[in-house]
C-alpha cells in the first residue's frame, strides 16, 4: 500500500486552501488605465509587497512567471464556483489588460512581461530581448482559449482571445524551425530562431528536450479540436518524435537545467492524453500512463524531512530539489485527470494528497501561499519564513504558485472529491 497520502484536514480543506490562495492573488492586483487589471508584482512576500531584488520583482505580464491570462482563468473558474461578481470583473479586468496594453503582436507575437518600474514591455524575465521560450508562448494562447471559455456569452473578449491564440500558433509554426531531432527549440530569437544558449549565455544542454515544447503540442491539439486550425499532421509527427526518444522531459522552467524535471512530465500525461483522444491512439495513451505519468512517481515525498511538512509534496527535479507549488498543483492536476480518464482510484488519492500537502504552506493574514517548500535548504535560510534553516520560502508568484491549485481543486470539487 503506497504511504504517499494524506487524509484531509476537516478545519482547514483544500477548498479554504484555494479560497485563501485567491484572496491573497486579488491583494496582489491594481486597476490601471482604462479600468484594466494587473498584478503589482510577480514576486512578493507574504504582504504583498514586490520583492523588486529579484528578476520577477519589477514583472508582471502574462509570460511563465507572472501568468496573467493563467491567473484569470483560475480567479474567473473560483467567481463562477462562488458567484462572486465582483471577483469576475477583476478577472476580466486581467484579460482587458493582456488583450489592449501592447502584449500581443499583429503577426501572432505575445510579449511577455510589463517591466513595472521602466514602463517598457520585455520578452524574457531578464528584462531584455534576447530570447523567448515559445513553448510558453505557446502556454498562454492556450491559456487564451480557456480564458474564453469562462467568458459568458456573446462576450467579445471571447474572439479576440480566440484570434489571438490563433496567431500565435501560426507564428510558431511559421517562425520557429525543429532542431535536428525534429523537437522545438527550449529558446527562440524573436524573429524564431533556435537560440542554442542558456538564459546567461552558456550552451543550452537541454536545447532540443525540453518539455517546454509540449505547450505547442497541446496548443495545436486543442485548436484543431475546435476546429479553428487543422494541425492533425504536426500534432502525429510531434508526439512521434516525442514517443520515439523514450520522452523528452527538460526543464520547462526557465531558469532551471535538468533532465528530468516533475512538472514536464505532468504536462507530457495531460498533453498527450489529449493528442491521444485527437489521433484516436490508444498506444499514445497507454505511453502517456507508462511513461510520462509513471515518471512521477520517484518524485513523491512520503514523509517529511527535515522538520518540515513534506508528505504529499513532490520534489521538482533531482538538480533543484525543491518542493515548488505550481509544479504540485499541475501533477495534481495530472493525477485527477488521470482517474477521471481511468477510475483508478490511486490516482484521485494521489491529486487530493497534493492538494491537502499545499494546503499546509498558507502563512500570515492574507493568504499567502509559498511559492516552494525548501526542505534541502537550496535557496538558503535567509528567504525561508522565519529564517528556518529548512522550510517554506517567504516569497511566492501570486498568479501562479500561489493561485494554480485552484484549477485540480474545482476538478476534485466536480468529480465529487472535495469537501
Amino acid at each position: 500500500m503506497t504511504t504517499f497520502y494524506l487524509p484531509e484536514n476537516p478545519d482547514y480543506t483544500i477548498l479554504d486552501s484555494a479560497a485563501d490562495s485567491v484572496r491573497f492573488a486579488r491583494r496582489c492586483l491594481e486597476q490601471g488605465e482604462g479600468g484594466v487589471y494587473r498584478a503589482t508584482s510577480s514576486f512578493v512576500n507574504p504582504e504583498g509587497e514586490p520583492m523588486l531584488w529579484h528578476d520577477f520583482g519589477p514583472l508582471e505580464g502574462p509570460g511563465w512567471a507572472a501568468n496573467a491570462v493563467g491567473g484569470a482563468c483560475e480567479l474567473l473558474a473560483w467567481a463562477d464556483s462562488t458567484g462572486d461578481e465582483a471577483l469576475r470583473a477583476e478577472a476580466e479586468g486581467l484579460v482587458d489588460h493582456v488583450l489592449q496594453d501592447g502584449f500581443l503582436h499583429d503577426d501572432g507575437l505575445i510579449v511577455s512581461y510589463r517591466h513595472t518600474q521602466q514602463e517598457r514591455l520585455c520578452l524574457n524575465y531578464l528584462h531584455n530581448d534576447e530570447w523567448l521560450c515559445p513553448g510558453s508562448m505557446a502556454r498562454v494562447a492556450l491559456q487564451m482559449l480557456w480564458a474564453g471559455d469562462l467568458l459568458r456569452e456573446g462576450d467579445p473578449r471571447r474572439e479576440a482571445l480566440s484570434r489571438a491564440a490563433v496567431q500565435a500558433a501560426e507564428w510558431i509554426a511559421r517562425r520557429v524551425p525543429d532542431t535536428d531531432s525534429g523537437w522545438f527549440p527550449r529558446r527562440c530569437t524573436p524573429e524564431g530562431a533556435p537560440r542554442p544558449l542558456r538564459k546567461e549565455g552558456r550552451d543550452e544542454p537541454f536545447l532540443d528536450s525540453s518539455g517546454d515544447g509540449l505547450f505547442t503540442v497541446s496548443l495545436w491539439t486543442e485548436l484543431t479540436q475546435r476546429s479553428l486550425a487543422d494541425y492533425a499532421a504536426q500534432v502525429q509527427a510531434k508526439v512521434d518524435v516525442f514517443v520515439g526518444r523514450g520522452g523528452l522531459y527538460g526543464s520547462i522552467n526557465h531558469d532551471t537545467h535538468d533532465a528530468d524535471e516533475n512538472v514536464a512530465r505532468s504536462v507530457a500525461f495531460r498533453t498527450l492524453l489529449r493528442a491521444a483522444r485527437l489521433l484516436d491512439d490508444e498506444s499514445l495513451r497507454a505511453f502517456a500512463y507508462e511513461n510520462a505519468l509513471a515518471g512521477l512517481e520517484r518524485f513523491h515525498m512520503e514523509e517529511d524531512r527535515n522538520g518540515v511538512a513534506t508528505t504529499g509534496l513532490l520534489y521538482m527535479e533531482d538538480s533543484w530539489d525543491t518542493a515548488y507549488l505550481w509544479e504540485n498543483a499541475e501533477a495534481a492536476a495530472a493525477y485527477l485527470e488521470a482517474h477521471q480518464d481511468s477510475g483508478e482510484q490511486r490516482y484521485l488519492d494521489w491529486g487530493l494528497t497534493i492538494l491537502r500537502a499545499c494546503a499546509k504552506h498558507h502563512h500570515g493574514p492574507h493568504g499567502f501561499l509559498t511559492e516552494g517548500v525548501d526542505w534541502n535548504n537550496h535557496v538558503g535560510q535567509q528567504h525561508h519564513i522565519g529564517g528556518c534553516e529548512f522550510g517554506a520560502i517567504q516569497y511566492t508568484e501570486p498568479l501562479l504558485n500561489n493561485l494554480h491549485i485552484v484549477e485540480p481543486t474545482l476538478l476534485a470539487l466536480r468529480l465529487g472529491a472535495a469537501p
